[in-house]
């Protein structure tokens, strides 16, 4: 049973509405038939599905469009091959659907298809289906990406992690299609924390799975997401300086603070106390990842920053960015400094003309304007066609609007977020139940199914059952640094 999913949303701040009606235009832009299925492409002149943000990305455009959000997912298990390996991207090439296995370009997989199994209405097929490809998916990294025996997973190539330009992969290759390593590079095979990452995440979402599935494989799925978590902290976090630090093909340590342990914490892999020190010494450091727009892929104070407008990730806040730190922020229960993103996040779309670019200015917030197709900079008034309709800037402006003043379905529970300084009305239907929020900035009524669950203050966010029966509350405005 396939549920109908829809949300809308308005509000008395006409910046702010114009920046969600200009987001849900612009993403229809990017749905697109692949053969008979449809699928929200990336968009801003990428025209595949990328495993590092469609699956997340069709998951965050669910309500507005399930049947895209479903095979954004299925379409990477379909053409998963056989000894487990995902395609890294997906490409329609004169009418014929194409799976690329030229790199692993990141894996922002687990978490989202699980969350449509709940979309979905609990589909138990497409569940186990997800169980096998994560298990298959697993098993090909550790069959594959150990290539010295050390018990730390490699990157190959500077787009297995989708890290365009990064000076941290020095010659390394950008593309790598074999399952041996690469020979005669300076820094790859890398020991890399995402890649360690991505088997934590697939072991740890199995937990859940056989928790569900009641297969009895819970408690050893468990046993080896400690591992893997257990292994990335000794093998690549380091303790003197509260970050991770991948290292090169001899061992040494790739002395370059990249914004990478955030994408750790995308995939859980790290420990609370890990978590906290990089945000406290890092995060918020204003001399190094929270600059006036925060989030640069390298601290602005690291000799490898690289204030580039080009799709670079040696520098600029990238939109894919902050669509990933929602979940990795929220997952360690720091709600107030999502808030905090999505402002600046919000603030410099409104002021740019409402344009949704791949990346930002760390130190004006400016838009970065490049051009559609090539991605090179361009000026502005030049007459050539500027990047526009980048698919992770928007959603993520759609989603930290909905995790401010909205609606938001989180793995079986609703998130009533309520926050505060306008008047606005969001109204959703998911979990086979309709919700919504009318405030006055101050208030706010909840409700679901028409009736109505109460009248609280704004300021905070109430965690329900899909039937609405409260679970839980926590703030999600105050202080940037508040838990």
């Amino acid at each position: 049973m396939v549920l109908e999913t829809s949300v809308s949303f308005s509000c008395s701040d006409d910046a702010l509405q114009q920046v969600y009606d200009e987001a849900e235009r612009k993403c229809l832009l990017n749905l697109k038939r692949f053969g008979d299925d449809l699928v929200l492409v990336e968009g801003g002149g990428y025209e595949k599905i990328w495993l590092e943000t469609q699956p997340m990305g069709g998951e965050m455009y669910a309500l507005r469009n399930l049947e895209a959000a479903k095979n954004n997912c299925l379409l990477f298990m379909r053409h998963q091959r056989q000894d487990g390996r995902l395609p890294g991207s997906i490409q329609l090439a004169s009418g014929v659907v194409e799976p690329q296995f030229n790199k692993y370009q990141g894996f922002c997989f687990p978490y989202p298809a699980l969350s449509l199994y709940y979309l979905l209405g609990e589909d138990r097929d497409f569940l186990m289906q997800l169980r096998d490809c994560l298990r298959r998916f697993d098993d090909c990294l550790w069959r594959t990406r150990d290539s010295n025996g050390d018990g730390l997973l490699e990157s190959f190539c500077v787009y297995d992690t989708g890290e365009d330009l990064a000076l941290r992969y020095g010659d390394a290759p950008c593309w790598w299609t074999e399952d041996t390593p690469p020979e005669g590079y300076s820094v790859v095979p890398m020991a890399s924390m995402d890649v360690m990452s991505w088997s934590y995440a697939c072991r740890d979402t199995l937990v859940l799975i056989s928790r569900i599935l009641g297969d009895g494989g819970e408690e050893a799925w468990r046993v080896k997401a400690a591992q893997v978590a257990r292994a990335l902290r000794q093998g690549l976090w380091d303790e003197r300086r509260g970050a991770c630090y991948d290292r090169d093909k001899n061992g040494h340590t790739v002395d370059i603070l990249c914004h990478n342990t955030l994408r750790c914490m995308y995939w859980g892999a790290l420990s609370a106390e890990m978590a906290e020190r990089f945000v406290k010494e890092h995060l918020l450091n204003p001399k190094e990842f929270w600059t006036p727009f925060p989030l640069p892929s390298v601290s602005v104070s690291d000799p490898a920053f690289r204030n580039a407008p080009e799709n670079n990730w040696s520098g600029q806040p990238e939109g894919l960015t902050y669509q990933r730190a929602i979940l990795a922020l929220e997952s360690y229960g720091y709600h107030t400094i999502v808030t905090r993103l999505g402002e600046k996040l919000l603030h410099a779309i409104a002021a740019g003309g409402c344009r949704f670019t791949q990346q930002f200015d760390p130190f004006t917030g400016r838009p970065s304007l490049v051009h559609a197709i090539t991605h090179q900079p361009v000026s502005e008034g030049s007459g050539e066609p500027v990047q526009d309709a980048y698919g992770p800037t928007m959603l993520a402006a759609l989603e930290y609007i909905a995790h401010r003043w909205g609606l938001h379905p989180h793995l079986g529970q609703v998130w009533f977020s309520l926050g505060s300084g306008m008047e606005y009305r969001c109204d959703a239907a998911f979990y086979g139940h309709r919700y919504s929020i009318r405030s006055d900035g101050r208030h706010a009524e909840i409700s679901t199914d028409g009736r109505l669950l109460g009248r609280y203050a704004c300021g905070q966010r109430l965690i329900t059952t899909a039937g609405g029966q409260l679970i839980g509350t926590c703030r999600i405005e105050g202080p940037a640094g508040g838990r």
